[in-house]
C-alpha cells in the first residue's frame, strides 16, 4: 500500500496534493501497489468526497478534535496511528512547508528517514531509485533507501502534474485517532505580503532573461503576455536587478512552475532556472545564441533577436484571436 498525504486548510485543498496523488498512482503502477489518501481533520471533511473522485483504493479521514488546526505534534500523532493501522510500504507527500515541518518527526518515530524534494524516480527490482537535486541544482543524486518499510518520500512541486491524476471512484472511511497534549497553541497563520501573482497556478507564462537588455523592454514581453492571457515571470538576474518583483522569479531560488506553456525570452537556460520550469508541458525559447542550453529542453525554438521575433508573435496571436 501507498499512503498519500492530502494537505488542506479548513477542508480547502492544497492543489500540490494532487501532484502527490499522481506520483503515488505512478509508483503504485510500477510496483503493483494500491494507493490510498489520508486527510487529517477534526470532523467529517467535505474534501474527502472530492479526493474520492480519483483512482485510489480508499480515502481515510483521520479524525480528532485537535486536528482542526495544523500542529506538528497533532499531525505526527495522527500519522503514527494511521501508519501503524495501515502498514504502508510508502508514504508519499508533496514537499510543502507543512510537510517539511512534521514528516521528519513521523519518520523518526519509525526509525526511518525522509527522502525529500525528489524530482523523479525509477523502479528497479521492486525498489525505487529516487533522484534529488544537490548543490543548488548543479548535480542530481540518485538515492535508494534500505531497511524495512515504511519509506517516506516527498516530491518537489512540479515533479508531477496534478491534472494528470487519474480519475476513479474510491471509498471513504473514518478513523478516530488519539492525539496527545499539544505543546503549542496555534496562532493565526502568518500572512506574507500578498504576491501580485501565484505563478504555480499559471497556465501560460512568459519569462524574460538578460536578453531583454533593460527594464523598459520588459513592456514588450508584457504585451505578449497580455495577448496570450499569460503571466509575466523572470530569471534571477532580472529580479536581482529589480526590473521585476522577486515574486516573479522562476528557478531554484524562486518559484517552481509547471504551466501548459512556458515562453522563455532571452533566457540562456542556466540549470538554476531550468529546475524551476522544466516540467512545463510545452516550452518555447527565443534566443539569438543557437548554443544556448535552453534549446536542449525547448519543444519549439526561435534562434533570433527577440526584439524582432516577439512583435511578430504578438501580431500572430492577435490574428488567431480575431
Amino acid at each position: 500500500m501507498i499512503l498519500v498525504f492530502i494537505e488542506h486548510k479548513n477542508c480547502v485543498l492544497n492543489k500540490t496534493s494532487l501532484e502527490a496523488i499522481t506520483a503515488a498512482q505512478a509508483i503504485g503502477s510500477d510496483l503493483g501497489l494500491k494507493a490510498s489518501a489520508v486527510i487529517a481533520c477534526d470532523k467529517d471533511c467535505a474534501l474527502a468526497q472530492e479526493i474520492a473522485g480519483y483512482d485510489l483504493e480508499k480515502v481515510i479521514v483521520v479524525k480528532n478534535e485537535k486536528l482542526g488546526t495544523y500542529t506538528p505534534d497533532g499531525y505526527a500523532d495522527a500519522w503514527e496511528h494511521v501508519i501503524k493501522a495501515q502498514n504502508p510500504q510508502y508514504v508519499v507527500m508533496s514537499h510543502t512547508y507543512q510537510v517539511r515541518d512534521f514528516a521528519p518527526k513521523v519518520a523518526a518515530r519509525f526509525g526511518r528517514e525522509v527522502v525529500g524534494d525528489v524530482i523523479r524516480y525509477k523502479a528497479d527490482g521492486g525498489k525505487l531509485v529516487l533522484t534529488r537535486r544537490i548543490f543548488l541544482g548543479k548535480l542530481d543524486a540518485d538515492v535508494t533507501v534500505g531497511g524495512d518499510a515504511p519509506y517516506f518520500v516527498t516530491f518537489q512541486s512540479g515533479a508531477f502534474r496534478g491534472d494528470a491524476a487519474a480519475k476513479g471512484s474510491a471509498s471513504v472511511e473514518s478513523m478516530d485517532v488519539d492525539v496527545k497534549d499539544l505543546r503549542m497553541t496555534p496562532e493565526d497563520p502568518f500572512q506574507e505580503a500578498k504576491a501580485s501573482v501565484d505563478l504555480t497556478k499559471s497556465e501560460i507564462i512568459v519569462a524574460v532573461g538578460r536578453g531583454i537588455k533593460s527594464q523598459e523592454n520588459s513592456a514588450l514581453a508584457q504585451q505578449l503576455a497580455d495577448a496570450l492571457g499569460a503571466d509575466l515571470a523572470a530569471s534571477r538576474p532580472i529580479c536581482d536587478s529589480e526590473w521585476l518583483p522577486i515574486d516573479r522569479q522562476i528557478g531554484s531560488s524562486g518559484q517552481t512552475v509547471a504551466p501548459k506553456v512556458y515562453i522563455a525570452l532571452g533566457i540562456s537556460g542556466a540549470i538554476q532556472h531550468i529546475v524551476g520550469m522544466k516540467n512545463a508541458s510545452t516550452i518555447v525559447a527565443v534566443n539569438k545564441d543557437a548554443e544556448a542550453p535552453i534549446f536542449d529542453i525547448a519543444d519549439y525554438g526561435i534562434v533570433g533577436d527577440l526584439f524582432e521575433a516577439v512583435p511578430v508573435m504578438i501580431e500572430e496571436v492577435k490574428k488567431a484571436k480575431a
